[in-house]
């Protein structure tokens, strides 16, 4: 599980009846929220700000390699943003499957992150009817907050 902070931590923490039940692990920011809600989970911090800031893309593409050697995902999930490339390019490279879920805020224009990970994307979710029409192929689960 890869994402942002915040709001995007929120809408996967709702799946937790879901992703309890499997050996996960989480990749966030190291943030109040980010460490409170995942308190006891297996977690892994990635660094930030991600947004055009090229340091940090390559530090998070160095975390991505080792997180992803050492836990061997049979999938890699997420809500965003920035965060999440580097982990769904190299889920591509070794054959993992990868499902992006978009963010329930935006309906009417794709995220940056959803752009730029959408080539690397196995399943692509979104929560609105509306947000169908800026992803083919994808599949509307409905609102996860």
């Amino acid at each position: 599980m890869v994402c942002s902070s915040g709001g995007h931590l929120a809408q996967l923490m709702t799946l937790r009846p879901w992703w309890s039940q499997r050996d996960t692990a989480w990749v966030t920011f190291p943030t109040e929220d980010g460490r409170s809600l995942l308190a006891g989970e297996r977690t892994y911090f990635a660094y930030y700000p991600t947004t055009r800031n090229i340091k940090n893309l390559i530090r998070n593409t160095l975390l991505a390699v080792r997180v992803m050697l050492k836990e061997r995902p049979d999938v890699v999930v997420t809500t965003g943003a920035g965060v999440a490339l580097p982990f769904f390019v190299l889920a591509r490279l070794g054959r993992i499957p990868t499902v992006y879920i978009e963010v329930f805020d935006r309906i009417d224009h794709a995220t940056l992150t959803a752009k730029l990970c959408r080539p690397f994307t196995t399943r692509m979710l979104v929560q609105w009817d509306e947000q169908k029409d800026l992803y083919a192929g994808s599949t509307v689960v409905g609102r996860l907050l």
